[in-house]
């Protein structure tokens, strides 16, 4: 048995990448899984049909629609009745150089913001109740380094990670005793997100990790499961998954 077996964990963008690579490890471990997409149900399907285990389920639900979070939160509570991990995985971000102040432009930032921090806490929002129902509860909201270093896909996209950082704690703080609250931080993750990237980003990335190399959405899915099952008198930490890229500033 897994140390997660019989727990019910929700991750939300979780049709590919680092969202699927979290399901993965999560289901590896036992839990059932809810995978919550926007406009990715065939590739959602995909995911789930290769999940070890059972109880996985599909959800279509846009983190920035808080109607349609409750809708889901409901359905959740007809189906399974509670949660026992949130996975805070959607995001967004496009790559702009930070010199360019003005392909920055307000909607692109608004978007940003948008996604990777109203996002997440309209998902804590939505569904508090139901981790409130599960055993141990957890919140485990998906960073980036980026947030410490200052740097990555765009301004903006650092600033939302720092933002949602904050956010971690002081949720934690609003959520004590009853739910733990986590940031997970990864470096550049290999994903298809960087694949049309030039590659000098993804060699610098690999010669700036004392580890040497990108991190893997199996790290991610990892670190979560050891935050679930393992970190139960932690929280409002961030957690970094950087390969120790951090510490080559």
């Amino acid at each position: 048995m897994g140390q997660l077996e019989g727990r019910i964990a929700l991750v939300t963008g979780a049709s590919r990448g680092i969202g699927a690579g979290c399901a993965a490890a999560l289901a590896n471990d036992g839990a059932s899984v809810l995978l919550v997409h926007r406009d990715s149900g065939a590739a959602c399907e995909e995911v789930r049909a290769g999940l070890a285990g059972s109880g996985h389920r599909v959800i279509q639900a846009d983190v920035t629609d808080s109607n349609a979070l409750a809708a889901a939160a409901e359905e959740i509570a007809a189906n399974e009745g509670r949660l026992d991990l949130l996975v805070n995985n959607a995001g967004w971000s496009k790559v702009i150089p930070p010199e360019d102040l003005d392909g920055l432009d307000d909607a692109t930032f608004d978007k940003v913001m948008q996604v990777n921090v109203r996002g997440p806490f309209a998902c804590v929002r939505a569904f508090k109740d139901l981790l409130l129902k599960g055993t141990e509860p957890s919140i485990v909201n998906i960073s980036s380094v980026a947030a410490q270093l200052a740097a990555g896909s765009n301004i903006a996209y650092a600033s939302s990670k720092a933002a949602l950082d904050t956010l971690t704690v002081a949720l934690a703080r609003a959520l004590a005793p009853d739910i733990r609250v986590f940031s997970v931080s990864p470096g550049l993750v290999d994903t298809d997100f960087i694949q049309g990237w030039d590659p000098e980003v993804r060699a610098y990335n690999i010669d700036k990790a004392p580890m040497g190399r990108l991190a893997t959405p199996d790290d991610i899915g990892k670190s979560i499961v050891a935050i679930a099952a393992g970190l139960t008198f932690t929280t409002g930490e961030v957690i970094l998954v950087d390969g120790g890229r951090k510490l080559a500033l």
